[in-house]
């Protein structure tokens, strides 16, 4: 089966990931990359032995790109992902799909409209822990679901926001601890309990000069009747693993990072032997919980191997542009809450 040829728009620290996992893969061509800064594109395309495309616009001409993955920063997704509908590429692009649900709505549109798929990086729904508990609760193995819950307390240096202007503002970046680190999180924990009704918080910023929050708190109501809560920080040092919890009336499971540390079900079945004895913590690190270069880049290869199959066979792909756009429905839920001061309702 002929390879489907991938451009990358951005030639950061993330597009570095998309291209690591594009090599690794036999069904992906890494044909080269765009950046507005040429001599960053032109510095990656040598790394990974591409090309480099001097204007956006000789990027999108060439016939052997046919899919792009978009790597800049949140609040320019825009700017990259509708040019890249009307010229017939499908998209893979980094979370969030854009800061506002007005946005997203209007990437979702054009995208429709140019009959290409649209999809956000959510790789680490494609980890076997995070798979194995979601078809736990679509089994309905936990019973009646009582809590779901999020804990992020990672650490980020101020360096890391001072490394590019974007970061840490409501303009580019959205957002802060919540919508640019925990939004991985917050996707699982929709996934896996439900759309929520109502969401209450409380957000500061305490150890960084940033516009936005580097820690967050808040209450959430599932339409479930679980109650969910979420805990996000970038300031406790030196970074702890991410734990997803999620306890029903019949059972529980717990995951720190990409272990299932909880697998406790009345029911009991066939692989939960398997599960409990593949799956279980590794003593592992914190992870990205320390250092964004921590990240592995595994989840990328298989979502985008995804997207390739999908181009190729007319199947549709694991995820899909709306699964973005709950999750940053979500999120502006939870900044309204803080800004008003109330719950907001869904």
């Amino acid at each position: 089966m002929k390879k489907v040829g991938f451009g990358i728009i951005g030639a950061g620290m993330i597009a570095r990931f998309h291209a690591q996992s594009m090599a690794s893969l036999e069904n992906v061509k890494l044909i080269g990359f765009f950046d507005t800064s040429l001599s960053a594109a032109v510095k990656c395309a040598e790394e990974f032995n591409c090309k480099a495309f001097s204007t956006f616009e000789e990027f999108l001409a060439d016939s052997e790109i046919e899919a792009v993955t978009i790597a800049t920063p949140s609040g320019f997704h825009h700017l990259s992902v509708i040019p890249a509908a009307k010229a017939k590429k499908h998209i893979l692009c980094e979370k969030p799909l854009e800061i506002t649900t007005e946005k997203c709505d209007e990437l979702i549109a054009c995208c429709r409209q140019n009959k290409v798929y649209l999809i956000p990086v959510f790789q680490t729904r494609f980890y076997p822990a995070i798979q194995k508990v979601q078809q736990a609760a679509k089994q309905g193995r936990f019973g009646k679901m009582l809590f779901a819950s999020v804990r992020m307390h990672w650490y980020r240096e101020q360096s890391y926001y001072d490394s590019s202007s974007w970061r840490g503002t409501w303009a580019v970046d959205g957002g802060g601890a919540l919508m640019n680190q925990a939004i991985h999180h917050i996707d699982q924990l929709l996934w896996i309990a439900g759309d929520a009704t109502s969401v209450s918080a409380l957000s500061a910023t305490r150890t960084h000069q940033i516009e936005v929050e580097d820690n967050l708190a808040a209450l959430v109501q599932f339409k479930s009747g679980a109650t969910g809560t979420i805990e996000v920080s970038t300031s406790c040092k030196p970074g702890f693993p991410r734990r997803l919890e999620f306890t029903g009336d019949c059972g529980s499971a717990v995951i720190e990072e990409d272990n299932i540390v909880r697998w406790v079900f009345d029911q009991t079945y066939p692989e939960d032997e398997a599960i409990l004895s593949d799956l279980r913590a590794k003593n592992e690190n914190a992870a990205g919980g320390s250092d964004p270069r921590n990240i592995k880049a595994d989840g990328h290869a298989l979502q985008i191997a995804d997207l390739a199959k999908a181009i190729r066979s007319g199947h549709a792909p694991m995820l899909d542009a709306e699964e973005g756009r709950r999750t940053v429905e979500f999120i502006c839920g939870v900044y309204n809450s803080v800004r008003t001061g109330k719950s907001h309702i869904f």
